[in-house]
């Protein structure tokens, strides 16, 4: 199934949510609810040779399964410290109680398990529209 999907989404970007296969789903989840409109990533972990998000381009997102799940297009990027996040932006996440409080401190602890966190982390905050469900 994903090389049609890359067929018909050319250039598409394939991954999953989170660190982990539950994670994945719940988030998957969320966006498939249209509660997830959004999504950031650490600046850091992008390598020169990894292709960075682009406002356009078609990500299919897999489930915990890696299975796709669904498609969606980003609609808009943003530079971001991590300590500069606002409520309203936090909440496009679409996660727990969609409060600042919480996803600083969910995100908190994704980054530092993965090594990266720090207060004034930049961050790419990435908007998205759902465009196929699977």
């Amino acid at each position: 199934m994903q090389d049609s999907l890359k067929d018909k989404y050319p250039g598409a970007s394939s991954w999953a949510f989170g660190d982990a296969p539950q994670m994945a789903d719940a988030l998957v989840a969320l966006v498939i609810s249209g509660a997830k409109t959004a999504t950031c990533s650490a600046f850091s972990s992008y390598q020169p040779h990894e292709p960075m998000p682009q406002i356009g381009s078609y990500n299919i997102i897999l489930d915990g399964s890696g299975a796709p799940a669904c498609v969606t297009r980003t609609i808009a990027l943003r530079l971001i410290r991590f300590n500069d996040v606002t409520p309203a932006l936090a909440a496009k996440e679409g996660e727990g109680d969609l409060s600042l409080g919480y996803w600083q401190r969910e995100h908190q602890a994704f980054f530092a398990r993965g090594g990266t966190f720090s207060a004034d982390m930049e961050l790419i905050f990435e908007e998205f529209a759902l465009i196929e469900v699977f």
